[in-house]
């Protein structure tokens, strides 16, 4: 993102990269049928009585979460219809000025994964089934984890879920050492010492995270200490949120270009250049779709996300003086990552898919933070219109290169335009821009090879007159080619020319 912070460093007040949500989710051994068996016969129940079974024991949760609320003086509170916890939760929060300890626990009837019993041959047995329970929320403000809710499902397998806030944990920290700071929302507009606060930002993998969610999971699960007893919580990584927040001086610096951003980002980046952002390419064997949606009516300004598959980067503003660059995992497996593991029968460090664990947290905030850092680099092209449109008609004049001239680009030719949209593909990112490659693009394969090596000087010389115009250059001790950042505001140009201002010139004077 090295780009873009030089690009606007003269009204921002720096970058900082770190945990948003973060959603952590625990499985007891009991999540299939057969352990769910066990359980019975070990407590000398008979698997038709299971019902009453778990009767007796969902009884104990709820009496339990009744009980922490009682003894803390706080509400119950059962939701009904479509409500918003967390806005219900900061009300609450600010007419009381509460600090610490818990705010209250918040019930709901809602689908869990369960079990439920069928006729077997000779018995009955249990079967993996969804069904409805109450779920409680019980939410706690942190002495170092800020704000944070502890979801348990009130039916067995007793499914916990914790979710946090990567930038409560940092405002706590950022307290906890003195270092003042403005924050609106769960976004940071200002710190005094931001180097520390990366420093901070970048601990937060580094959590026992197991000790501390192992903490709540006893607070909030009576039957640990007695029918569970010897039992542990599987925890896992359910949905991790990395943002990179760009701190503008005030409103007004930001508004003009992120209006810019949000059509680039709505008109421009295709397919390849989504997958691009996240690390990935589009192939043939590529099972699934890539969705790019805006939400203008939001407020202070739009939001646009590109969705692959279950996981999505996207770019909205806070308060209208931050721009947040945010990548969310839900599908940790469409990465891989660089670890040991198991490959024919053998344990190799290889490249293998991202996995749920807590040890991989790391990874989480390495991915995105590439991912967002690309998404930055490419919003980089979008240039104050002068000072592009300048650029462009230098692209159009000869050059001399040692005796030699070469010709400029006519901006206006439809072949230009293929080329430029060609060198703008998003696999080039990750790749580098190969003769092969381009040529296939513009020329399309053939087999036959003279008219194959024809193309590949013709793309040759293309390359040698793209490179002395400064629009590409070529990667150190490698074949392929790179756009250069000049390159890459002037071909962004061209296109948005092309596609955008022509046409709309034409529509106006035809009316």
């Amino acid at each position: 993102m090295k780009r873009f912070i030089h690009q606007y460093s003269s009204m921002t007040r720096g970058v900082l990269s770190c945990f948003d949500r973060i959603v952590f989710k625990s499985y007891l051994p009991l999540t299939w049928a057969g352990a769910m068996e066990s359980l019975l016969a070990r407590n000398a129940c008979r698997i038709k009585d299971f019902g009453r079974f778990v009767q007796q024991q969902s009884a104990w949760i709820v009496k339990h979460a009744q009980n922490i609320a009682q003894q803390a003086g706080r509400p119950l509170i059962y939701l009904r219809g479509n409500q918003r916890k967390e806005e219900l939760v900061q009300r609450m929060i600010r007419a009381e000025g509460l600090r610490e300890g818990l705010v209250c626990v918040l019930r709901a009837v809602e689908p869990c994964s369960s079990f439920k019993m069928v006729p077997g041959k000779g018995r009955p047995r249990l079967v993996s089934a969804r069904r409805k329970c109450l779920s409680y929320y019980f939410y706690f403000l942190d002495r170092e984890m800020g704000l944070i809710h502890v979801r348990i499902q009130s039916w067995f397998p007793l499914t916990i879920q914790v979710c946090v806030n990567g930038h409560e944990i940092l405002a706590r920290e950022l307290d906890r050492h003195g270092i003042a700071y403005r924050k609106e929302d769960n976004a940071c507009s200002w710190i005094a010492d931001l180097r520390r606060a990366r420093r901070f930002a970048d601990r937060l993998v580094r959590i026992p995270w197991h000790r501390r969610l192992k903490r709540f999971a006893q607070r909030v699960n009576p039957l640990l200490g007695n029918l569970l007893r010897g039992s542990d919580y599987y925890w896992v990584t359910d949905q991790a949120a990395y943002a990179t927040d760009v701190m503008f001086e005030n409103r007004a610096s930001l508004k003009p270009y992120y209006d810019q951003w949000v059509k680039h980002a709505t008109l421009y980046f295709t397919a390849e250049d989504v997958l691009t952002f996240l690390g990935r390419r589009l192939h043939a064997n590529f099972q699934g779709e890539v969705l790019t949606d805006s939400k203008k009516k939001r407020w202070p300004g739009a939001r646009v996300k590109h969705r692959v598959k279950e996981n999505w980067i996207k770019m909205y503003d806070k308060h209208g003086c931050v721009l947040r660059i945010e990548t969310v995992i839900n599908q940790p497996r469409e990465f891989k990552v660089r670890r040991r593991g198991k490959r024919k029968g053998r344990t190799v460090t290889d490249w293998f898919p991202l996995l749920k664990g807590l040890g991989h947290l790391f990874r989480y905030a390495q991915i995105a933070r590439a991912a967002n850092g690309r998404y930055l680099d490419a919003l980089a092209a979008v240039e104050p219109p002068a000072r592009a449109t300048k650029a462009m008609h230098r692209l159009a004049r000869p050059v001399r290169r040692a005796q030699r001239s070469f010709r400029g680009f006519n901006p206006a030719l439809e072949e230009y335009v293929e080329l430029f949209a060609a060198l703008l593909r998003g696999e080039h990112a990750i790749h580098g821009i190969r003769n092969q490659t381009l040529r296939q693009h513009l020329f399309g394969e053939t087999r036959n090879r003279v008219l194959r090596r024809r193309q590949a000087n013709r793309t040759s010389r293309l390359l040698k007159r793209l490179h002395v115009h400064g629009l590409v250059a070529k990667i150190p001790r490698t074949r392929p080619w790179r756009l250069t950042a000049h390159g890459t505001v002037v071909i962004t140009t061209v296109l948005k020319c092309h596609y955008q201002k022509y046409p709309e010139l034409l529509l106006a004077l035809a009316t």
